[in-house]
């Protein structure tokens, strides 16, 4: 390893690519809550952070994890999961009285009408106001899953065999991928009931 008075190891997370640090500082600096959005493959995480001296501190966190608590009973690494996990963790925002945050995304690309932007869109129509441009945000019909059914539909009609294969977790959940649509409303409606 290299010594002298000159060199200077990089952090850690910084040599792996994982933190830029310049993009943190200024969103610390803006001492405002920040609305933290990670994604994996099956689940997207949302957090409301706040930033102290001593460490962040988390002050609400959903997940497509916990939609099944609320009747979701499909696949949680689609668009509308995304979504529905935002409008969660904007309700219990709301609910506690935090109004605001800035959106805090770690260097992910930023692609239109993508998951995370999806799960964006929740929290802001659940009442949580961020900063954002209208153009990125996903439309409504494909919030809902309306692509999903109709892409559903066009695979029953060419192959059937095809369809069970694609949309098996659909069918083994007992909800026909031609229903996603109505099956987000009512699982949006119950979060609407349920978290205040």
């Amino acid at each position: 390893m290299a010594k002298g008075a000159i060199y200077k190891v990089t952090f850690r997370r910084r040599r792996e690519g994982r933190t830029d640090y310049h993009q943190r500082k200024k969103l610390i600096s803006s001492r405002k809550l920040r609305l933290v959005v990670r994604k994996t493959i099956k689940h997207i995480n949302l957090q409301l952070v706040e930033a102290k001296i001593e460490g962040d501190r988390v002050l609400i966190h959903a997940g497509t994890s916990e939609l099944r608590k609320y009747g979701w009973k499909v696949g949680t690494g689609n668009l509308p999961a995304a979504y529905l996990a935002g409008f969660l963790l904007g309700k219990r925002a709301v609910g506690k009285g935090l109004k605001s945050a800035i959106l805090d995304l770690n260097g992910y690309m930023i692609t239109k009408e993508n998951r995370l932007l999806a799960a964006l869109k929740g929290a802001i129509d659940a009442g949580l106001e961020v900063p954002h441009d209208e153009e990125v945000l996903p439309k409504d019909e494909r919030v809902s899953g309306v692509h999903i059914a109709k892409y559903a539909e066009q695979i029953q009609r060419e192959d059937p065999a095809k369809y069970q294969s694609y949309f098996s977790r659909y069918l083994s959940g007992g909800i026909s991928p031609e229903k996603l649509v109505e099956h987000f409303e009512e699982v949006k409606g119950a979060i609407s009931k349920k978290v205040k």
